[in-house]
């Protein structure tokens, strides 16, 4: 069934609860209510009429026992029952001191105008007026012996006891009745809070059976029927139609996954037809790549074949030329001295292009044995090549914390040789060159850095140095083929890593490249390593 406008879930249970609330905000007051008039009226039985109870029949029983005194007093003149007249003097409230006054409590708990506090005060002064007749007598028998009194006086004083008796047993009555009816409000308010919670465990156990029978409809039958349709779809079967059933944000809920099993449908479709075109493609690319591989590999062979074949016709050229000017320079005329060197100079540049070109061709291509490389040695030896340049430079090489790798030592010699050989190259005319190569380790790799302090190299041509032939000076400026950085970048990725310029340098050059620690690194750390050597610290410096 479809959702109604004001029926959602949240609204039946909003508007169940707030009921709920109500009932027990009401059972709940009335609960309290009750207890506090329980309390009340069990203090008051316990508390104030008990006293008056107790007050009541003292005084009554001290003033009977007055009486029986007076009477012997009155007949023998006995001193000693005089004390028994003294418990009922004026101090200590209705008893006389022998009993709690409950005076001020009984005011306070029936109020000023109830009988029984009346009585109270006319039994007070019933008993003055009674205690003042028998301080006279006393007097008179005390003045004039027991036969003193007149029989006008015993008269008077009998009314007064009379009075006084009665009153006494009036406001015992009345007190009595003030506290039976205490009881029968606690017993009223017992029953009603009896009542209350009667009504407050019915309520819960009938607000829980409806709250099972109308989750079991509106909520828990509904998911079950969206779940069983969600496994079905789950395992498989997406064009299974879900059911939108059940009230309010269930319906919603099933309205959504319904939505959603649709959209599913469609991305599915999608998919398959997507899934086909890869495939189309995928068998194309392969196809290309293979075509590709084929003509990279002709290509390696081309210029492997090529550049050694151009070896020997090379070499005839080159020798015959330099012969030719060493013989006969001076016999032809000036232009022909420079026609000479042209070539001789032609032939040199094509013996280094096509030497730098075979070592191209041979990374990857001619491999040597992999075994674990010291870098700091390789860089000695590097250092040790190219002394005359250092020299001459004054150049200052450094080696910091250079590790063993694994790899083919002469691809590794081969890329030191030429970072440190175009850090000497491309150093600066105002200063003597330095040149820095650092290690790190980062994770299973070292992270290797030749900083040098040369004219640098502008931030757009930072990618372009590593493409072969390309050259970012004139060659009557800086000689050189354009193969070296291109070379080096394909040692390092041929021994799995990758090499860059790092940007924004303020002084020089830095080039940054990564290569795989080996398991020996690994165990042992980074060696460090001296171009001359080094010291008994690990650390060398070489300076021309």
């Amino acid at each position: 069934m479809s959702p109604t406008p004001g029926a959602t879930l949240r609204r039946r249970l909003g508007r169940a609860l707030v009921a709920a609330g109500v009932l027990l905000a009401l059972l709940a007051g009335l609960a309290a209510t009750a207890l506090v008039v329980m309390r009340d009226r069990q203090e008051a039985i316990t508390g104030t009429f008990f006293r008056a109870v107790t007050e009541a029949d003292t005084v009554q029983l001290l003033v009977r026992e007055a009486k029986a005194a007076l009477e012997g007093y009155l007949e023998r003149g006995d001193a000693g029952s005089v004390q028994v007249l003294e418990t009922l003097g004026e101090h200590g409230g209705l008893a006389g001191g022998q009993a709690p006054d409950a005076g001020p409590e009984l005011v306070a708990e029936l109020g000023a105008d109830h009988e029984a506090v009346r009585l109270r005060g006319q039994a007070d002064e019933a008993r003055h007026a009674w205690l003042a007749l028998v301080d006279e007598l006393v007097a008179t028998v005390s003045a004039g012996g027991p036969g003193a009194v007149s029989a006008a006086d015993r008269r008077a004083e009998q009314a007064a006891y009379a009075e006084l008796d009665a009153v006494l047993t009036q406001y015992g009555t009345a007190v009595r009745a003030a506290r039976a009816e205490a009881n029968a409000q606690l017993r009223t308010w017992i029953e009603v809070t009896t009542v209350a919670f009667g009504v407050l465990v019915a309520g819960a156990v009938a607000a829980g059976v409806l709250l099972w029978v109308f989750l079991r409809r509106w909520v828990t039958d509904p998911l079950a029927a969206l779940a069983r349709d969600a496994r079905v779809v789950a395992a498989g079967d997406a064009h299974h139609e879900v059911e939108v059933a059940g009230p309010g944000e269930v319906g919603d809920l099933a309205r959504d996954v319904e939505a959603m099993r649709g959209r599913l449908v469609r991305l599915l479709d999608e998919a398959a037809a997507a899934r086909e075109e890869i495939e189309a493609s995928h068998a194309a690319l392969e196809e290309q790549a293979e075509d590709l591989r084929r003509s990279n590999r002709d290509l390696e062979q081309f210029a492997y074949v090529a550049s050694h074949d151009l070896q020997e016709p090379l070499r005839k050229v080159a020798s015959f030329t330099q012969l030719l000017s060493t013989r006969y320079r001076g016999q032809l005329d000036e232009r022909a001295d420079q026609y000479i060197d042209f070539a001789v100079d032609g032939a040199k540049r094509m013996q280094r292009l096509i030497n730098d070109l075979l070592g191209f061709s041979r990374v990857g291509r001619i491999g040597t044995e992999v075994t674990d490389v010291d870098l700091g040695a390789v860089l000695a030896g590097v250092v040790a090549d190219l002394s005359e340049t250092v020299e001459a430079t004054g150049a200052e090489v450094v080696g910091e914390g250079l590790p063993t790798v694994r790899g083919e030592a002469p691809l590794l010699t081969q890329l030191l040789a030429n970072l440190v050989g175009n850090a000497l190259k491309f150093r600066h005319p105002d200063r003597a060159p330095v040149i820095r190569i650092s290690a790190d380790r980062v994770g299973e790799f070292w992270h290797l850095a030749c900083r040098d302090n040369g004219i640098g190299i502008d931030t757009q041509y930072a990618d372009r140095v590593f493409v072969i032939f390309q050259r970012l000076h004139p060659k009557d400026v800086y000689e050189g083929t354009g193969i070296g950085l291109a070379l080096c970048k394909k040692i390092v990725e041929y021994h799995g890593g990758d090499i860059w310029v790092e940007p924004d340098v303020a002084e020089g050059t830095v080039i940054r490249w990564t290569l795989p620690a080996s398991p020996a690194s690994a165990a042992g750390g980074a060696r460090d390593a001296s171009p001359a050597g080094g010291t008994a610290d690990g650390t060398g410096t070489t300076k021309g």
